[in-house]
């Protein structure tokens, strides 16, 4: 153990945990990745099937200018293939940064077309700080990115 007294372990009410903290930190941000990758895929598997289903809800949010089949369109691709990239860690940090996109857009659309506040914009404010953090992070030695040896 260091004598610095800034050094991570000396900081630790419970100091013998510094070793499991850092043996699970690559893990866990894994986990999260994928979770998130994954939960992205389940949601988006519905509109990757119809991807013009959307085209509704994205012309009640007034997307303009292009037509609302392409935001549709787009919103289908974005939330399977996307989800898919991060799960991966396959260009994470585009993918997730679009991810970030689209869940912002859901946030204005349950705070405020809805008028749901907070608790009906919650989930979504959540899964989009998730997506900021891997957009700025990217992924972490787990991933395709990092077999590859390029990342964005």
């Amino acid at each position: 153990m260091s004598n610095d007294p800034i050094h991570p372990s000396n900081r630790l009410i419970i100091p013998f945990l510094g070793p499991v903290y850092g043996s699970l930190g690559d893990f866990a941000e894994t986990l999260l990745r994928v979770v998130a990758g994954l939960a992205l895929v389940t949601h988006g598997f519905p509109k990757i099937m119809n991807p013009t289903g959307p085209v509704g809800l994205v012309e009640s949010l007034g997307f303009f200018p292009g037509p609302a089949v392409f935001w549709a369109v787009l919103l289908s691709v974005t939330e399977f293939f996307g989800g898919i990239l991060i799960a991966i860690g396959l260009w994470t940090r585009p993918a997730a940064f679009a991810a970030m996109i689209v869940l912002l857009v859901t946030v204005y659309f349950h705070w405020v077309l809805r008028g749901e506040g907070f608790g009906g914009a919650e989930k979504s404010i959540l899964w989009a700080a998730i997506m900021f953090y891997f957009a700025i992070r990217g992924a972490n030695r787990h991933s395709v990115d990092a077999h590859l040896g390029k990342v964005f």
